[in-house]
């Protein structure tokens, strides 16, 4: 799932066509309250959690092979 934050409407659908990750489902949270509860203070950032909510990794930066690796795991 991709987190948006900070954003209006119209400038977060341009990121997610502008992009492609369409095949995410995507929240937007125009707060920006989720972020600090996260602690990501840079984009990209990626943080990934099991289904249980414990996190698994954390990325700056985001690299997406990495990332993929990890889900592979």
């Amino acid at each position: 799932m991709g987190l948006g934050a900070r954003s209006d409407l119209d400038a977060a659908r341009g990121f997610v066509r502008d992009t492609g990750v369409s095949s995410l489902p995507m929240v937007w949270d125009r707060t920006g309250e989720t972020w600090v509860d996260l602690g990501v203070a840079t984009q990209p950032a990626a943080v990934l959690f099991d289904r249980d909510g414990t996190e698994l990794g954390r990325w700056s930066g985001v690299d997406e092979d990495e990332v993929l690796a990890e889900l592979r795991r």
